[in-house]
């Protein structure tokens, strides 16, 4: 039977892991984008629906990856504090009733690169590894 000191190891470590995990997936913009900062509760209302636009006023149209791959699952985990399930539960109320649809989708982290570098409104996130020239990370406050 492992011990308390044991199970608390293993706790710590499983956080650790985590967060480092988290810490490889940032937020992005073009190159061209004028957009560098966001708050996280601008970012979440991006994400979620509750607006289209940037602070500054631009359009700000958000993508995502694959429903609960690594990335998306650290992204909304991390970044807005819920789940793919809370997320998947979200977005199917705001469909049924005609208010939303949720945010495009890319495949993974290259198709997302490409497709956030060819859009200056788009917004995404990635593995920091798929970073370009063409992308610049959005600072989240």
């Amino acid at each position: 039977m492992p011990s308390r000191l044991t199970r608390l190891g293993c706790s710590l470590l499983l956080c650790l892991v985590s967060n480092l995990a988290w810490a490889d997936v940032v937020v992005v913009t073009s190159a061209q984008s004028a957009v560098t900062t966001l708050s996280r509760s601008e970012l979440a209302d991006i994400y979620l629906g509750r607006n289209s636009r940037f602070p500054g006023g631009q359009p700000a149209t958000p993508v995502d990856q694959r429903e609960n791959s690594p990335a998306y699952i650290a992204f909304y985990r991390h970044y807005l504090g819920q789940t793919p399930t809370q997320i998947k539960m979200h977005w199917s109320r705001l469909i049924f009733t005609g208010r939303g649809q949720p945010p495009h989708s890319e495949a993974d982290n290259e198709t997302m690169a490409d497709f956030i570098a060819q859009n200056s409104d788009a917004i995404g996130y990635l593995d920091n590894a798929y970073l370009d020239d063409r992308l610049q990370v959005v600072s989240i406050d």
